[in-house]
C-alpha cells in the first residue's frame, strides 16, 4: 500500500485520506465510486466522494494511494463463540447433541480458564482480522478475558457471558454468571469498541426462570440478549412435545422476545415462528456452515427476510464450523439457499453482502455506527487486494465479492479510524507466538483424552 506523493499545500484537516479506489459503501442507495477517495478524522469517517473532489477539499497527516484497491465496510459475525479456537477439529462428523454433551461440554469443564480463554480469544482475533472482519457478537464464559483481548488488539466486539443451568467454567450457579454478567456491563459501559451484553445458552440447557432473569437484566442495561434457538429437530421436536409449542412459541409465552434478542440459527421455524420473530422485532443470527457441517437443516432465511426480519451472517465457533471466514459464509449462504430452494434467484449476492454488512449492524442495534461508509460513521474498513487473477474482469462488484473474492484477498483493516491489520500484518498480535503456546494447549487436551498425539508441543 504506497505513500501518495501528492503535494500538501492545504492545512490539514483529516487525519488519513485513501485515493483513487474503487468504493463499495454500502449505503442505503448502495453507492459504488469507480474512482473514490474516503477521508477519516479520529474515529469517524469525514467524506466519501470521487477522488479529485475529496483531494481538493482535504489534507491528511497521510495520504495513501489506493490503486488497484477496493475499501469497503468491515464484516460483521453476529453468532460465534471466539475462545473454542482451542476445540478446532476435536471432535468432527456427529450430530450436535451428541458433540456438544459427549464431546465439548465435558473438554472445556477442564481446559477452559482464563488463559486458554485468552489464547483462543487471540487466536481468533488473528483469523477474524485476517478474513475481514472487524465486530464480532459472542457469547462464552471469561467475557472479561475476551473483553481484554479484543481491547489490546482494537476490534470491535459485543460480549455475554452465557448462563447455563449447570456449573459453567467461571460460574459454579447461573445466579453467579448474572452477578459476573452485570457487573461486566457496568465496568465495561463506556467502551467505545466493547459492549456488554447478556445470554442464556437455550431452552433445553435453560430452565424458564433463568431465560427470563437473563432477558429482565439485558432489558434493564438495554443491552442485546443472544441465546440459541430452534437449532435441531431434536431440540424442535423436545420442546413440542414438553410444552406444546415450538421454540420461538415458548419464547413468546415466556414474554421475552423482543427487538433486543438475537436469536442464533433459528433453522427450525414454521410460518406462525417467522411471523412471530417479525412482530417481535427478534433478529437472526444464520449460520449456514455450522448448520450444514452438523446437518442440523437450512434456516428459513428468504422466507425471515421477506417477512421483515433482520438477518446476520454468523460463523458460530470454529469446532463446529471450522473457521471464523465470513467470506466463505457469504459464499456459502448464497449457493445453499439456491440448492434449497430450488431458485438461483433467491439470496442474490448484494442481499448476502447485505447481510455481512449492515444486515449484522442491525442485528447487534449498531447500525447507525458500522455496516456501511457514510460519513459520520465509524471508520471500520476494509481494504482489499484486487490485482488478483479471480477479481477480473469486474461486471458485478457484490457477485465478485461473494462467488469470486476471498478471505486472503483483504490485504489491510482499520478500525475505529486505526490501522490494525496493516499490508497484510497484524499490528497487536505476535502470532508465531501465539500459534506455539496454542499447540501446547492442544497437546494438553489430546494427552487427558488419550488422542493420537500428532506432534510434540511446541516449545514457547
Amino acid at each position: 500500500m504506497a505513500q501518495s506523493s501528492l503535494n500538501k499545500k492545504k492545512e490539514i484537516n483529516a487525519d488519513l485520506i485513501i485515493h483513487d479506489a474503487m468504493i463499495l459503501t454500502m449505503n442505503p442507495t448502495h453507492e459504488v465510486f469507480a474512482d473514490g477517495a474516503i477521508a477519516i478524522i479520529n474515529d469517524r469517517i469525514l467524506e466519501i466522494g470521487n477522488t479529485v473532489d475529496i483531494l481538493e477539499k482535504y489534507t491528511a497527516n497521510e495520504i495513501i494511494d489506493g490503486s488497484g484497491k477496493m475499501i469497503m465496510p468491515g464484516l460483521i459475525n453476529t453468532h460465534t463463540h471466539v475462545p473454542m479456537t482451542i476445540f478446532r477439529g476435536y471432535a468432527d462428523d456427529m450430530p450436535l447433541h451428541e458433540w456438544l454433551y459427549d464431546y465439548i461440554f465435558p473438554v472445556e469443564s477442564e481446559f477452559v480458564n482464563s488463559e486458554n480463554v485468552g489464547l483462543g480469544t487471540k487466536l481468533a482475533l488473528a483469523e477474524m482480522l485476517r478474513s475481514g472482519t472487524t465486530t464480532f457478537n459472542d457469547m462464552y464464559y471469561h467475557i472479561e478475558d475476551i473483553a481484554n483481548v479484543v481491547d489490546s488488539v482494537g476490534m470491535r466486539a459485543v460480549l455475554s457471558e452465557s448462563v447455563i443451568d449447570f456449573p459453567a467454567p467461571n460460574s459454579p450457579t447461573p445466579e453467579d454468571g448474572l452477578k459476573t454478567a452485570e457487573g461486566l456491563i457496568k465496568k465495561w459501559g463506556n467502551h467505545p469498541r466493547i459492549t456488554i451484553s447478556v445470554s442464556a445458552h437455550a431452552l433445553y440447557s435453560c430452565s424458564p426462570e433463568l431465560i427470563q432473569s437473563a432477558k429482565a437484566l439485558a432489558d434493564k442495561y438495554n443491552v442485546p440478549f443472544n441465546i440459541h434457538v430452534a437449532e435441531t429437530r431434536k431440540e424442535f421436536d423436545a420442546i413440542l412435545k414438553d410444552f406444546g409449542l415450538t421454540p420461538v412459541g415458548y419464547l413468546d409465552k415466556l414474554g421475552v422476545l423482543g427487538k433486543n434478542v438475537i436469536a442464533a440459527h433459528g433453522v427450525h421455524l414454521t410460518p406462525e415462528d417467522i411471523s412471530i420473530l417479525a412482530e417481535r422485532g427478534v433478529s437472526v443470527a444464520h449460520n449456514p456452515e455450522c448448520n450444514m457441517k452438523l446437518a442440523s437443516g437450512v434456516a428459513p432465511v428468504p422466507e425471515l427476510l421477506k417477512a421483515g426480519v433482520k438477518v446476520g451472517l454468523g460463523t458460530d465457533g470454529v469446532a463446529s464450523n471450522n473457521d471464523l471466514d465470513l467470506f466463505d459464509e457469504m459464499n456459502t449462504a448464497a449457493i445453499l439457499h439456491k440448492l434449497n430452494s430450488n431458485d438461483p434467484s433467491v439470496m442474490d449476492a448484494l442481499t448476502v453482502v447485505e447481510m455481512a454488512t449492515m444486515g449484522g449492524a442491525r442485528v447487534l442495534g449498531m447500525e447507525n455506527e458500522i455496516g456501511s461508509l457514510e460519513p459520520g460513521k465509524k471508520a471500520d474498513i476494509l481494504i482489499i487486494d484486487m490485482l488478483q487473477p479471480h477479481a477480473h474482469p469486474i461486471y458485478n462488484i457484490y457477485s465478485l465479492l461473494v462467488y469470486s473474492m476471498k478471505a486472503a484477498d483483504v490485504e489491510s483493516v482499520i478500525i475505529d479510524g486505526k490501522f490494525v491489520m496493516r499490508d497484510r500484518k497484524i499490528l497487536n498480535l505476535d502470532e508465531k507466538a501465539l500459534f506455539a503456546r496454542i499447540e501446547n494447549v492442544a497437546f494438553r487436551i489430546r494427552e487427558k483424552n488419550n488422542l493420537v498425539s500428532l506432534q510434540k508441543p511446541a516449545k514457547g
